[in-house]
This record gives C-alpha cells, sequence and structure tokens, in this order.
C-alpha cells in the first residue's frame, strides 16, 4: 500500500517518539483543522488516552471571538491544568506532520510556561 507524503511524515515523528518513550513520560499528540486544535496526552505502554483538551468544548467556547493563536494558547493552559492536576509534568511532544511554527509552536510554549516540561 502506497502512502502519501504526509501520512508517511506523521508516522515518522510518532515513531521516533514512541521509540524513545519510557514509563515515566507520556506523548501529546496534537491536531489542528483550520479553525479548531486538539490535543491528547497518551499512554503508549498501556495504549490509553489519559487527558484530552480540544477548542470545540463548551466553556472555552463562550461566545466571545478569539483568533486561532489565542484559542491555541487557552487550549494548552487547559491541558496543563488537567495534568498538574493528574501530576503529569513530563511528556513528549508529538507534533504529527505539522511543522514546529505557528499555533504549533504558540502551543508548545505555552504548555512549557504551565509547568509542563519536554
Amino acid at each position: 500500500m502506497k502512502l502519501n507524503t504526509s501520512i508517511r511524515k506523521r508516522f515518522r515523528v510518532s515513531n521516533k517518539v514512541k521509540r524513545v518513550a519510557s514509563n515515566d513520560r507520556f506523548r501529546l499528540s496534537i491536531s489542528r483543522s483550520a479553525k479548531n486544535i486538539s490535543a491528547q496526552i497518551i499512554d503508549d505502554i498501556k495504549k490509553i488516552t489519559l487527558l484530552s483538551a480540544s477548542s470545540v468544548e463548551k466553556d472555552l467556547k463562550s461566545g466571545v471571538k478569539v483568533n486561532k493563536i489565542e484559542l491555541s494558547k487557552l487550549v494548552a493552559q487547559k491541558l496543563a491544568k488537567k495534568a498538574q492536576e493528574k501530576n503529569i509534568t513530563r511528556i513528549y511532544f508529538d507534533r504529527g506532520s505539522y511543522k514546529y511554527h505557528g499555533r504549533i509552536k504558540v502551543f508548545a510554549e505555552t504548555l512549557r510556561e504551565n509547568g509542563m516540561e519536554f
């Protein structure tokens, strides 16, 4: 089966992260669309999702118009708060097929500011 370039890029990045994964760190997988962004903290050893945050959740859609960069910051702050409640501070950042630029970079920097290590 022949895979296109974006799928190969996603597999390449995710597999590198999974290879170095250990018991004390989890993987943060991020996905974005034209309007929204979402992220999950995943335990690859047990194959379960521990936490998730998305811009389509009701408490983030408060009716106030914000741009996509600000929305990324809000989702990152919410995910960091949930992770601190479960004592998760060390993660691997799986950017998928996205470049470390724009909304993805702002998301990662906001996580670092809120106490996450990767």
